[in-house]
C-alpha cells in the first residue's frame, strides 16, 4: 500500500505545523520522520492516519483519495509512545481486542482470533506472555505487545509515533533491530516519528527530514548523511563543528584561520558557513600544510574504541570537538593540556546571503 501527501498544511492558531508537505511512500516502505521537536513528524502522521483534519492538501492510499475517510475505513495501525494498552486485560485480550469490536458480520470466529493472536505473540516473541497483565511487562514487552494490536488487524500501513521514545537506551537498541527483522517478515508500509538519528538511520529504508513544517531532505540514511542538501541537516545529523567565514578561490577565511574549499575555487569574498564533523577532524604534534590550526586539548574522553576531545583554538578561544579512533588516539601519545595542531580532511561549505 502506497501513501502519497499532497501540499498538506496544518495550522494551530498562529503556528504554522506543516507548509505544504509532500511526500511518497512506496508500498512495503519503513520510512522514518525525522527532525526536533515541533518540527511537524506527529502531526504529519496523525494527519495520515485520519486523526487530526488538514486545513488544505491530500491523503492517497495506493492512489485513492483518503483524504476524507473516517479513521476506520483507512485500514491503518497505529502504535503510540505510550503503549496505550488496557490495564484490566491480559497480553492476549489486549491483541485479540481489535477483532473482537469487528461488526459481527466481518468478524473473524474464535479460533480465527485464537490463531492470528498466537501467531502474533509468536512473531514478537511473547508467547509465554499471553495470561499476564501489562502491569507485568517490561516497558520493551508493552511496546511489542501494543505493535502485536496493531499488526492484529491486518493494517495497510502501520504507523508509529515515537515508538520506544519512553524505553531507556539499552532496550530502544533492543526493539530497533527487532522492529527492523519484524518488518522484513511482515513488509507492511511503515512510517515510523522519531527525534533520535542513530534510530532513524539504522532502522529505515528511507528518512524524512523535517524542520519548522517542511521537509528539507527525503533519501536513504546513506544519502542524507553523507550528502546534506541544506546546512539544517548536515547540523541536525551526527556531531559537527560549525566555522562562519567568507569563502574566496577555494578557501574559507575563519577568524581562527583558514579552511581548504576546493569546490568553491571560482568563489570571490563570499560570506560562509563551514561544517567539519568530529571525525574528519585531524591533528599533529607539529603544523602541517597551510590549514592547520593551533589549539589546546582541553578535555579528553577516553572510554570504547573512539576518543572525544575538547580542543581550544589558540586564535579566538572558541571549543571544537574531534572525535578520533584509540589507535590513532595512542599513536599522538596525545593528553589534556597538549598544544596540536588541527586541520579537515572533509569540509563541507554552504554559501549565505551577503
Amino acid at each position: 500500500m502506497s501513501i502519497e501527501v499532497r501540499n498538506l498544511r496544518k495550522t494551530f492558531g498562529d503556528f504554522v505545523a506543516l507548509d505544504n508537505v509532500s511526500l511518497d511512500v512506496s508500498g512495503g516502505e519503513l520510512v522514518a520522520l525525522l527532525g526536533p521537536s515541533g518540527s511537524g513528524k506527529t502531526t504529519l502522521l496523525r494527519i495520515i492516519a485520519g486523526l487530526e483534519p488538514a486545513d488544505r492538501g491530500s491523503i492517497h492510499f495506493h492512489g485513492e483519495n483518503a483524504t476524507d475517510q473516517p479513521v476506520p475505513e483507512r485500514q491503518v495501525g497505529f502504535v503510540f509512545q505510550h503503549y496505550a494498552l488496557f490495564r484490566h486485560m491480559s497480553v492476549f485480550e489486549n491483541i485479540a481486542f481489535g477483532l473482537r469490536v469487528r461488526p459481527r458480520r466481518v468478524r473473524p470466529s474464535e479460533a480465527e482470533i485464537r490463531d492470528t493472536v498466537m501467531g502474533l505473540l509468536r512473531l514478537v516473541q511473547l508467547e509465554v506472555l499471553a495470561d499476564r497483565r501489562p502491569s507485568e511487562l517490561s516497558g520493551g514487552q508493552r511496546q511489542r505487545v501494543a505493535l502485536a494490536r496493531a499488526l492484529a488487524v491486518k493494517p495497510k500501513v502501520l504507523l508509529l509515533d515515537e515508538p520506544f521514545g519512553a524505553l531507556d537506551a539499552k532496550v530502544r537498541k533492543e526493539l530497533r533491530r527487532w522492529l527492523r527483522r519484524l518488518h522484513e517478515e511482515v513488509h507492511v508500509t511503515s512510517v515510523f516519528v522519531t527525534h533520535d538519528q542513530e534510530e532513524a538511520l539504522e532502522v529505515s529504508d528511507r528518512v524524512v527530514i523535517m524542520n519548522e513544517g517542511r521537509v528539507e531532505q527525503t533519501g536513504t540514511p546513506e544519502e542524507v548523511y553523507e550528502h546534506p542538501a541544506t546546512p539544517f541537516v548536515y547540523g541536525f545529523l551526527g556531531d559537527v563543528n560549525l566555522f562562519h567565514g567568507r569563502i574566496h578561490q577555494g578557501r574559507v577565511n575563519i577568524a581562527e584561520g583558514e579552511l581548504s574549499a576546493p569546490e568553491w575555487a571560482d568563489a570571490h569574498d563570499q560570506a560562509g558557513i563551514a561544517y567539519v564533523r568530529t571525525y574528519d577532524v585531524e591533528l599533529q604534534p607539529a603544523p602541517f600544510g597551510t590549514s592547520s590550526l593551533a589549539a589546546l586539548i582541553r578535555h579528553v574522553r577516553a572510554f570504547g574504541p573512539v576518543v572525544r576531545l575538547e580542543l581550544e583554538l589558540s586564535e579566538g578561544g572558541r571549543t571544537i570537538e574531534a572525535h578520533l579512533s584509540r589507535s590513532r588516539f595512542e599513536s599522538l601519545a596525545l593528553a589534556k593540556g597538549q598544544r596540536v595542531y588541527v586541520s579537515a580532511t572533509n569540509v563541507r561549505v554552504f554559501a549565505q546571503p551577503s
